[in-house]
């Protein structure tokens, strides 16, 4: 197949100071597209112009190689350094690699899996409830919170990180590792290796800022079975969504009759992060999805509502609404890879990442992305007037009212100036 051509030129360098870290600088009026696919494969912005590849397998020449075919074959313009392209073209392998018998290719699928944990702790995906060592290296036991919830115990470091064992249950999975690791067991996760403290030194990473010194005030959460109310609700009230259950009985299926909207929600999300709701729009009855909401089972059911609200409207005509946080004081913060608009008092944060794709806007109760009260994370491709919406109730949540005012569900809309140059796509 063959694309248009891409007005935009992306030039990758071997990083100076973290061999063999990627360094990839773009330019031209489609830069952004090309960011875009960059971030796809593991590049992050350290910059307007600049985005870096860090990984904990060493293999960074081998996956830009494979960006820049990519690159190419959409049209853009490449131009990989001379130096860069010896480390592409030399094959090298680990000394004394555990298991010899395996190929190169099945050791960069080692390492691949390798790599999406390390990615997965860092993002705040995988948490780790404790750590030990063996004897011979570093063992773990950690919950998956997002996706496909499951409690793993993990063995191993760097490029030989992997899933030893999988668990639904999270008391088995800790009563286990502690039975197993007994005096070695440590709180929390495990000191960052040399070479995981040098990819995230290439990738900038710093000490966040010490915390203000103002309190965040306690986020607005769910209590238990309001979500159940509410999709009890929703089928007595609204013809329109046909109920499904699964199997199992432990979720719960709400389809449009439309069939291009569908509801999925897991009755044995407990814990306030873990996924209890997964909403999305397909192009068609067995068309491609547009976009999803992944939403936890904290979450303020006025969010749900008006997610299912929109999903019933007809398309609007109106001009694009725009997110209207900054007029209600919310402060933002901007960096190549997000912008975030944190409530004043800290209570609730709205993010977007303009690279991603799975969760390109998130918004979270807390000031703490990596320990939400809550979290609802949207996909790129979600309706801008959905997510304007989403924004006015945040903002009207997160503003202190009178006791009076507690009773009211109406979502106001507050018009506001743009904070971001956004695009409708419904």
């Amino acid at each position: 197949m063959t694309y248009a051509p891409a007005d935009a030129h992306v030039s990758f360098t071997l990083h100076p100071d973290h061999h063999p870290s990627v360094l990839a600088t773009t330019s031209g009026t489609t830069s952004d597209a090309a960011r875009s696919h960059l971030h796809d494969a593991g590049f992050r912005s350290t910059g307007p112009d600049t985005m870096v590849l860090a990984r904990i397998d060493r293999e960074e020449p081998y996956y830009t190689d494979r960006a820049a075919a990519d690159l190419i074959r959409y049209g853009f313009t490449v131009d990989i350094s001379p130096d860069l392209q010896e480390e592409i073209d030399t094959e090298w392998t680990w000394a004394d690699y555990p298991m010899p018998w395996c190929t190169r290719g099945e050791i960069r699928q080692v390492s691949a899996t390798a790599q999406r944990i390390h990615d997965d702790i860092a993002r705040g995906r995988l948490t780790i409830h404790f750590h030990a060592n063996d004897g011979h290296t570093t063992v773990a036991v950690g919950t998956y919170a997002s996706g496909v919830r499951r409690h793993v115990h993990l063995h191993g470091e760097d490029h030989l990180r992997q899933e030893s064992r999988t668990f639904q249950d999270k008391a088995e999975a800790l009563a286990e590792f502690h039975s197993q690791y007994t005096a070695a067991v440590r709180p929390g996760p495990a000191p960052l290796t040399e070479l995981e403290q040098s990819v995230r030194q290439a990738l900038g990473g710093r000490l966040a800022p010490a915390a203000p010194t103002t309190r965040a005030a306690p986020p607005p959460v769910a209590g238990p079975g309001e979500h159940e109310e509410f999709l009890d609700h929703l089928f007595d009230a609204s013809p329109q969504w046909s109920k499904y259950r699964t199997w199992s009985d432990e979720t719960t299926i709400a389809s449009h009759e439309s069939l291009t909207f569908r509801a999925e929600f897991d009755h044995e999300a407990r814990h306030r992060t873990d996924i209890a709701w997964t909403i999305a729009e397909y192009d068609g009855p067995v068309g491609e999805q547009v976009w999803r909401a992944a939403i936890t089972a904290g979450t303020p059911v006025t969010f749900i509502r008006a997610i299912i609200d929109h999903l019933d409207a007809p398309p609007a005509d109106a001009p694009e609404p725009h997110v209207p946080l900054q007029e209600a004081g919310w402060a933002e913060r901007s960096h190549p890879s997000r912008t975030t608009w944190r409530a004043p008092n800290r209570s609730l944060t709205f993010e977007q990442q303009p690279h991603a794709v799975a969760e390109r806007w998130v918004v979270f109760g807390g000031d703490d992305a990596n320990q939400p009260a809550w979290a609802i994370r949207l996909s790129r491709g979600a309706p801008q007037d959905l997510l304007a919406e989403l924004a006015t109730i945040a903002a009207d949540l997160a503003t202190p009212r009178r006791p009076a005012e507690l009773t009211s569900l109406s979502v106001p809309r507050i018009p506001a100036p743009p904070l971001h140059p956004m695009r409708r796509v419904r």
